[in-house]
């Protein structure tokens, strides 16, 4: 008998439910219910089918890890989405270009060199799995995202809108264009570089704008030449050729070659391994898939809808300077608004208020905290929120130390025709600290995030609780908890790689 080895997905995925109805009857009928678990996952998921080309994904690497791509030469892109903290960096809200180290170890200084204007307002997203076909939106309000309509050229729907440039290979790209654009990431404060003067004056595209500054940088160095030609051979023949889309590009291919994450025991069983997950994880999955209903956002081979929505999380933080409720203005004297109203900012719609884009789920043990700013320094904690969202946003108190009180902030203040920064005075810097809290600390603020909320509440035992945590357990591919192998020992421009 000659057998047809040309399986397609759906095929993978009735043989995986007739697999579950042998070891659990009571998960294969709640598959049938709820459309059966995701196919495994295959090379074709995935950009250039898994294999974008070595040479550029060697660019990619070293752009990812060199500091030259920053306006002050002082941090990279794995500074904040680094190996070692599983492609984050393990704070509930990163701090961007200034302090040195990584992690909880990044603090600011009193040194000018180190310090910073503020937080960065929301929890650096891990990279597992971006390189994926299905992720078409990216930063937690999806401001960067496809353009299936046609509206811009460059193809993309992002913050620089018809000023995008052509040429990006996909939304992973495309999304790479901007933390260099970004004054508290990557560019640094006004007066510093010419980066952050041409971010300052909302030039990123244009003629000396950010993007052709930093290429000016790399077209400098000989190295960086030489990897451009070899990474896009009927592209790059000099220098010249040398543009930020194509870094961006470069940037996109490492990233799904290297932060791919689809060797759990969760994708053994989905391909046939019936002792990959335990008994509890497999009770886990169950619940997941059915009574705690998980899956209704979470859905999808990397357990994500790639949608938005309201879920009661708490705000902490500065927030990103939404809203119209001046009582921060009034009490502190600092004219700022503390809200994240979340996609609304994209889409301008009231019924977006506080949504936030479901999150992948692959390697989630890893890569807390948790919530979209960081709010939940604990797995169980944040399961337990989704489970009863009202109730936790209410009795969400943040710990002292949580979000340690920033001891020195410059601030850019404006003499005649100059600028200079200046540190916040005592006073100034007591009230800028407030910002961290100041929202959940605010009954109507807090009170609208309620209101907002979408998520019913559910009922689980501790005991499911635990079987559910083991199954979120059994989402860590075993190779995502130990990067460091991809970390290069030096990048052409010679600075300091953030090991």
């Amino acid at each position: 008998m000659k057998l047809n080895c040309r399986h397609t997905k759906r095929d993978v995925a009735i043989v995986t439910l007739t697999i579950l109805a042998m070891v659990s009857p009571a998960l294969a009928e709640t598959e049938a219910v709820h459309g059966g678990l995701p196919a495994p996952v295959t090379d074709a998921d995935f950009y250039d089918n898994g294999r974008p080309s070595r040479a550029k994904v060697e660019l990619g690497r070293a752009l990812f890890f060199d500091k030259m791509l920053s306006g002050n030469r002082n941090i990279s892109c794995a500074t904040c989405h680094h190996p070692r903290h599983a492609t984050s960096d393990g704070l509930p809200l990163p701090f961007g270009e200034g302090p040195a180290g990584l992690g909880p170890e990044r603090q600011p200084g009193e040194d000018p060199a180190a310090a910073v204007a503020g937080r960065v307002p929301r929890n650096s997203p891990a990279l597992f799995n971006l390189g994926a076909r299905e992720f078409t939106r990216m930063f937690h309000d999806g401001r960067v995202e496809t353009d299936p309509q046609g509206f811009y050229e460059g193809g993309f729907i992002t913050p620089a809108r018809w000023k995008l440039p052509t040429g990006l290979d996909n939304v992973l790209a495309a999304q790479a264009m901007f933390p260099v654009t970004s004054l508290v990431e990557m560019a640094g404060q006004r007066g510093e570089n010419v980066v952050a003067e041409a971010q300052s004056l909302n030039n990123a595209a244009g003629a000396g704008g950010v993007w052709e500054l930093i290429s000016e940088r790399l077209r400098a160095i000989p190295e960086y030449v030489d990897l451009f030609r070899q990474a896009f051979p009927d592209e790059v023949r000099d220098a010249a050729d040398i543009t930020f889309v194509r870094a961006a590009n470069a940037i996109a291919a490492f990233e799904t070659k290297v932060f791919r994450a689809d060797d759990s025991p969760f994708d053994r069983y989905l391909r046939g391994d019936r002792e990959a997950i335990s008994k509890d994880a497999r009770d886990g999955l169950e619940l997941f898939y059915g009574k705690a209903g998980c899956a209704d956002c979470h859905s999808g081979s990397f357990q994500t809808d790639h949608e938005f929505h309201a879920i009661a999380m708490p705000q902490i933080g500065p927030g990103k300077s939404d809203g119209w409720n001046d009582d921060y203005w009034q009490t502190t004297g600092i004219k700022a608004f503390p809200e994240d109203f979340g996609r609304a900012r994209v889409t301008t719609r009231p019924e977006d208020m506080y949504k936030f884009r479901t999150p992948s789920l692959r390697n989630v043990a890893l890569t807390g905290p948790w919530g979209h700013d960081g709010a939940y320094d604990s797995l169980e904690a944040i399961v337990r929120h989704h489970l009863a969202p009202v109730p936790a946003l209410a009795a969400y108190e943040m710990a002292a130390d949580y979000l340690k009180p920033l001891e020195s902030v410059l601030e850019l203040t404006g003499r005649g025709s100059s600028f200079q920064q200046s540190w916040l005075t005592d006073n100034r810097l007591e009230g800028f600290n407030q910002r961290d809290t100041w929202v959940q600390r605010h009954p109507e603020l807090r009170g609208q995030i309620a209101a907002a909320n979408e998520l019913a509440s559910r009922h689980l035992s501790d005991r499911e609780i635990d079987c559910l945590l083991a199954f979120l357990d059994s989402l860590t591919d075993p190779r995502a908890a130990d990067l460091t192998a991809e970390i290069p020992t030096r990048v052409p421009s010679g600075l300091p790689v953030v090991d």
